[in-house]
């Protein structure tokens, strides 16, 4: 297996696939997901809906909470599929159950927009702080969210802008768009116009449609000197940015 991830990682799907068909036929269930993925997405192979359910439904079957996601993700894609939204939501929550911090996000996701599946803000808020603990920084982001519009809790600007802060760090443009309106509004953490338009152009670099309201404001109100410190912040990495660092609740850290 170690071999066939190093060469698909390569771009050799020949070697990897070679390695993977017969131990995906002897029940391996990763090796299913591979294999299913691999016809889900075109790697090494012609696109094939059909077969990507087929292998993708045993790793699944199995236990496999790669596999759950990844058929999870076909289900609700519906591309070349009939898509099923509750039965993806089924699947993302065993994966979810594994541990799976893409399956925690996207079931998080599902139960707060509520367009698909029954909409459950308290289960929302659950598994988006589940993936946030596995690092996923969307749901960093939509933890934000859900304080900042009190969707289930309390409204509590700190714990908006601190839950921002984590996601945009970790990446998330969204995040980085919040937490620069914040800093621009003084929401949550002290106003800092600076700061505000340092995350702004991070947001918009990284294709947020969340910093457009504020982009043109915030740099309206620095003068050359400003928009100069500005640039130099937003070029820094982000493990050298400073972000809120107000505790989470007590329940959050558990």
């Amino acid at each position: 297996m170690a071999k066939a991830l190093a060469a698909a990682r390569d771009g050799d799907y020949e070697t990897a696939l070679s390695v993977w068909e017969p131990l995906a036929r002897a029940g391996n269930a990763r090796a299913q997901n591979n294999i299913g993925a691999c016809f889900a997405g075109g790697l090494g192979v012609a696109r094939d809906t059909d077969l990507a359910y087929h292998w993708l439904g045993l790793s699944a079957e199995a236990g496999d909470p790669v596999g759950q996601r990844n058929l999870a993700s076909l289900l609700f894609r519906g591309e070349g599929i009939a898509p099923d939204y509750p039965r993806a939501a089924a699947l993302y929550h065993q994966a979810a159950e594994q541990n799976d911090a893409e399956a925690q996000d996207m079931l998080s996701w599902m139960l707060l927009e509520g367009d698909l599946i029954e909409p459950d803000f308290a289960e929302a808020r659950r598994w988006a702080l589940a993936a946030a603990k596995n690092g996923s920084a969307s749901s960093m982001t939509r933890l934000g969210m859900l304080y900042h519009n009190a969707i289930g809790v309390t409204r509590d600007p700190v714990e908006a802008a601190y839950w921002w802060g984590r996601g945009a760090r970790a990446g998330d443009a969204d995040g980085q768009a919040m937490l620069g309106a914040a800093y621009h509004l003084g929401s949550g953490v002290a106003r800092d116009p600076v700061e505000a338009f340092a995350w702004l152009i991070r947001a918009r670099r990284g294709g947020s449609a969340l910093a457009a309201p504020f982009f043109d404001v915030v740099r309206a109100t620095l003068d050359a000197e400003q928009l100069q410190e500005a640039e130099r912040r937003a070029a820094l990495p982000l493990t050298e940015t400073s972000v809120p660092l107000q505790r989470a609740k007590e329940e959050d850290r558990r």
